[in-house]
């Protein structure tokens, strides 16, 4: 694995002497090239180049700890300990960093979540949910539009569409697709009895015109008026619209602006989105077809995570990992809950592809 790093190592250094030389800025399409390449190659560099580090640093205490000096001997193996700790964990970091990457994870996103099974319980946990990844996603400073929402009677959502943009979402909330269940007493609930309700989370990769191309002619375009909340000027014109893409089958609605061109620009979004992610699960099943599991395809018909309000508990079913902070999730605190998970889930698909 050394030897191909310092290989890597060895290229990383010739881009960036090229990157040096003044010529280059006459050419910005190679230098924009030069630019992407040097970027996809430097937190490998950067951790092997620490790993180097603390090679020479475990050398240099372990001569030390061979010193007549007591003091030296006792501070260099006190030294030793944490530095081997840091070798093993920049190992591992190096491994993961060599795995070939899913080119969909620096993708933005379109997130969508539904009840489902609860009732109005189940709306309200709808809208906590997306409260929860809105938290999260503004947090890292991603931005969050809302393509289509849909309120319930009780004040949860029946549905809501969502746009999530910044750097390697996807990679961040790949796993987040799946059914979510809720444990709580309802506000509705005067014997305080605990209800399970469920919600729908999907997360799908967010196509360009160079993933999916749409042609106009398997559209069919419907206006009509937009229902429920909105403001009068929404609710009486025509300018809710409804996409069906006709070899599909699927349909998009999206009523949430005042203007046309903007709900069909919202909903050949999501359309968009929605068929790259259908053509990635049919290639995903292809190759995990000799596979005994398909960890991480986003099976959204499987049970993936509980939360237990009267626990303060989450629980990840897939990873077996649970964390008593569930106010602070709901909140949007989900970073140490999303790396627990993908990190076993991406080690899981190591251990079937190996």
């Amino acid at each position: 694995m050394f030897e191909r790093i310092a290989e890597i190592e060895a290229h990383y250094q010739e881009l960036e002497d090229k990157l040096g030389q003044p010529e280059l800025a006459r050419e910005p399409g190679k230098l924009r090239e030069l630019t992407q390449e040097l970027a996809s190659l430097r937190e490998l560099i950067t951790a092997y180049r620490a790993w180097k580090q603390v090679g020479t640093a475990i050398t240099e205490n372990e001569e030390l700890s061979g010193d007549a000096d007591l003091e030296i001997r006792e501070l260099a193996k006190a030294e030793l300990v944490s530095l081997q700790a840091r070798r093993l964990e920049l190992e591992s970091e190096l491994k993961k960093l060599l795995t070939p990457r899913d080119p969909r994870d620096q993708k933005s996103v379109v997130l969508e979540i539904r009840p489902g099974t609860g009732g109005e319980e189940a709306a309200l946990f709808a809208g906590d949910l997306f409260r929860m990844y809105s938290r999260y996603a503004q947090g890292r400073g991603w931005t969050v539009e809302v393509l289509s929402q849909s309120e319930g009677d009780g004040g949860g959502l029946r549905e809501v569409i969502a746009s999530i943009g910044g750097p390697a979402v996807y990679g961040q909330l790949k796993y987040e697709s799946g059914v979510h269940r809720v444990q709580r007493v309802p506000t509705t609930e005067s014997q305080g009895r605990i209800h399970t309700s469920t919600a729908t989370v999907a997360v799908l990769p967010e196509a360009d015109t160079a993933d999916v191309q749409i042609d106009e002619k398997d559209l069919r375009i419907d206006r009509f008026r937009a229902g429920g909340p909105g403001g009068q000027s929404v609710n009486t014109t025509d300018s809710a619209i409804r996409v069906t893409h006709i070899p599909s089958g699927l349909v998009v609605q999206c009523q949430d602006e005042k203007s046309q061109h903007k709900n069909k620009a919202k909903a050949i979004k999501v359309l968009r989105a929605r068929l790259f992610d259908q053509e990635q699960q049919r290639i995903d099943s292809e190759r995990a077809a000799a596979r005994k599991g398909q960890i991480g395809t986003g099976d959204r018909a499987e049970r993936i995570r509980t939360y237990n309000f009267p626990q303060n508990r989450v629980t990840d079913h897939r990873v077996g990992f649970t964390l008593h902070q569930l106010d602070r999730v709901m909140e949007g605190e989900l970073g140490e809950l999303i790396e627990a998970v993908s990190t076993n889930l991406e080690a899981e698909q190591l251990r079937e592809q190996s």
